[in-house]
């Protein structure tokens, strides 16, 4: 009987054993990694010239200050539509002006000041230019911001290629890496993209607006340039490769 229960015991911790023994073979192990980063910087041509008409009125009746400002932009509107460009309202506001009197020492109510906004932006220079001179000297009309910048028909592919070329960038520093012990980076585990940005560089350029015959009154705010350089592109990933 005592030899019986031995011997089945046996054959239970032998089972056990081979048991644990088989779950370590088939259980994956767990690959070597290296986590390595990846950059690209490119550029991409401005084709798209952007400027901001803005209607400012003043009135002591709120009803007539908004009947003022929604008239005139309906004329710009109307005359903007004969250009075929694109147009985008950034600002509609009413609201209640007040200027500080310094003999008084008191804050004085203006009136009702309505404001607003619309971004025309195009491909084609010359109709800023016909704009510019549509609207200078024009009452309640201001332009401002005029710049150039990159559509995002043009940016799309030139971001995509650079992503590419950032991944490509991280794998052949994990090449490097890895070279020394006879291995190479394998499969892409995981990649994050960060710090996209798009950088501008300002330079004066009042004298090619005068020579277009721009109009350069004090309604015109530039922000003293035109940006006519390509836009800077870069790019940074975090890639992690399995080590072969």
């Amino acid at each position: 009987m005592k030899r019986t229960i031995i011997w089945i015991l046996s054959v239970v911790g032998m089972g056990a054993f081979m048991s644990l023994v088989f779950n370590i073979i088939d259980r994956p192990s767990t690959p070597q990694t290296i986590s390595v980063s990846g950059e690209c910087l490119t550029s991409a041509p401005k084709d798209r010239i952007a400027i901001t008409l803005r209607v400012t009125t003043l009135d002591k009746n709120a009803a007539k200050s908004m009947k003022l400002a929604t008239d005139k932009m309906a004329q710009i509107t109307n005359y903007m539509k004969s250009l075929d460009v694109k147009m985008q309202t950034t600002e509609f506001d009413s609201y209640e002006k007040s200027e500080w009197n310094r003999q008084t020492q008191q804050s004085e109510k203006l009136g009702i000041e309505t404001r607003i906004a619309v971004e025309v932006s195009t491909n084609d220079m010359n109709k800023i230019e016909n704009i510019l001179n549509t609207f200078a000297g024009e009452d309640n009309v201001y332009t401002e911001n005029l710049r150039m910048f990159t559509s995002a028909e043009t940016m799309k592919p030139i971001m995509e290629k650079c992503l590419g070329t950032a991944l490509e960038n991280a794998r052949e520093r994990a090449n490097a890496l890895v070279a020394p012990d006879k291995k190479s980076a394998g499969k892409l585990l995981s990649v994050s993209y960060g710090n996209v940005s798009h950088g501008e560089r300002p330079y004066s350029n009042f004298r090619l607006m005068a020579a277009k015959g721009v109009d350069m009154s004090e309604s015109i705010d530039t922000g003293g340039s035109l940006v006519m350089k390509d836009t800077e592109i870069t790019v940074n990933v975090s890639a992690v490769f399995e080590i072969k």
